[in-house]
């Protein structure tokens, strides 16, 4: 008999193995014949079993669904499981154990008294994040009992789920911002292939992209899915710039300075996308053709949801400046979301908004992250030195904190008789007057 045959007892199994030899070897030294048949009928019991346990092939499936499978941050997804036994042979008792990462909360346990062939059963449970990220779900891990307890069976499936924690996105208010259009006129962008002139510039083919558009000649040439690119006369751009410097920021975890500017990124470039902008994001250390990264905008639901995957596993930075700071001609809306800046980074950032019809900043006070999270914060330059400086270069500048609401900030963009807010640390929030 193999040893591992033996190992997949159970408790009871080795109880009743041990009461079984004990019961033999006194029947012997004893000579009762009656006990000794007790005790060989001890013995073949769990022996047996075990032998037809580990000969027996348990088909089992599994299939998994994560509904829906990207959430916010806060919000619950439902994992349902379903378990089939398309095999001829009955299961015993199952303890099922789905694997699951800590932040989405403990492991999900079930048990099923019996699976008959052919059948199938359905289990559903709740996963829920309070931090952004890609988790992954799975895999399922079954312990398979026979129906005297004697043999404990461990099988685990390979499938696995993934669940994408994006930022949470805050409905912000529609506001008039002059100089949105990058060219001219006042008219929403229309394509030249409505009017049917159509340009013939072809692109790699991405999700989203209307299947009709595909230019067959330029795919086959290619060997890949290439659509028509259709040139616009009128389009409304914007640049969404996300500071992720670890140096620029203070607090941790959710609370944190980063978190709220990730969360601010993807709610304002939400926005925008439903308002109709192409929209593009940059860090810290992004680098390359503006041309490019507008044709990699976020034109519509679709990429609006690949702005969100991507900032659903961003992270800190160990930068000191702006790598990507010296891109020019930033056409369009510039909208950045900055933490500590010192004067070389503003100067990289007057670079960055050049060729830009108007630039927005919400700058972080986080000093008040610090003292959130017990640090101190002596060290850090004056937040409204930082954003008069701003304001000289021709950024338009809203300080926030953590009790701020984003709503409100960007609201106060599109008031022009709203200046640029002086904030002081520890008196509140008081109206100042605009820097020349």
């Amino acid at each position: 008999m193999k040893r591992g045959t033996l190992s997949s007892l159970t408790t009871r199994g080795r109880g009743f193995l041990s009461a079984g030899l004990t019961s033999a070897l006194c029947a012997i030294v004893l000579g009762q014949r009656d006990l000794l048949r007790v005790g060989l009928l001890l013995i073949a019991l769990p022996v047996i079993t075990a032998l037809i346990a580990n000969r027996s092939r348990y088909l089992l499936s599994c299939s998994r669904e994560t509904t829906p499978a990207r959430v916010e941050v806060g919000q619950g997804a439902t994992v349902t499981l379903t378990l089939e036994n398309p095999g001829r042979i009955p299961t015993g008792l199952m303890l099922l154990e789905d694997h699951l990462p800590y932040v989405l909360g403990t492991r999900p346990r079930f048990v099923l008294d019996q699976l008959r062939p052919r059948w199938h059963r359905s289990m559903q449970y709740v996963v829920r994040s309070e931090v952004r990220g890609r988790f992954s779900i799975g895999p399922l891990s079954v312990r398979i009992s026979d129906p005297f307890g004697f043999v404990e069976l461990n099988r685990s499936f390979t499938s696995r789920a993934t669940l994408v924690v994006t930022p949470q996105v805050s409905a912000l208010p529609t506001v008039r911002l002059s100089g949105d259009w990058s060219g001219t006129g006042d008219n929403r962008p229309r394509a030249f292939a409505a009017a049917g002139t159509e340009d013939v510039m072809v692109r790699e083919y991405r999700l989203g992209d209307d299947l009709r558009r595909i230019h067959w000649r330029s795919s086959a040439r290619a060997d890949e899915l290439m659509v028509r690119r259709e040139e616009q006369p009128h389009q409304s751009r914007a640049t969404l710039l996300l500071d992720t410097r670890t140096s620029a920021h203070r607090g941790s975890g959710p609370a944190s300075s980063f978190e709220y500017a990730v969360s601010a990124v993807a709610s304002i470039g939400a926005h925008l996308a439903r308002e109709g902008f192409t929209v593009r994001m940059l860090t810290d250390g992004a680098h390359g053709s503006t041309s490019d990264w507008h044709e990699r905008g976020i034109s519509g639901p679709a990429e609006v949801q690949l702005l969100l995957d991507s900032l659903a596993v961003m992270q800190t930075s160990t930068r000191r400046e702006f790598a990507g700071g010296g891109e020019q001609h930033s056409s369009g809306l510039v909208v950045a979301v900055l933490g500590d800046v010192n004067p070389t980074d503003i100067a990289a950032l007057s670079r960055l908004r050049a060729g830009s019809t108007r630039s927005l900043c919400i700058l972080l006070d986080v000093a008040a992250w610090a003292r959130a999270d017990n640090v101190g914060a002596g060290d850090l330059a004056s937040v409204q030195s930082r954003a008069e400086t701003l304001q000289r270069q021709g950024w338009t500048v809203r300080i926030a904190n953590p009790s701020d609401r984003l709503p409100s900030l960007w609201g106060d963009f599109g008031n022009p008789a709203t200046a640029a807010l002086s904030y002081v640390p520890d008196a509140g929030v008081t109206e100042g007057s605009p820097a020349a």
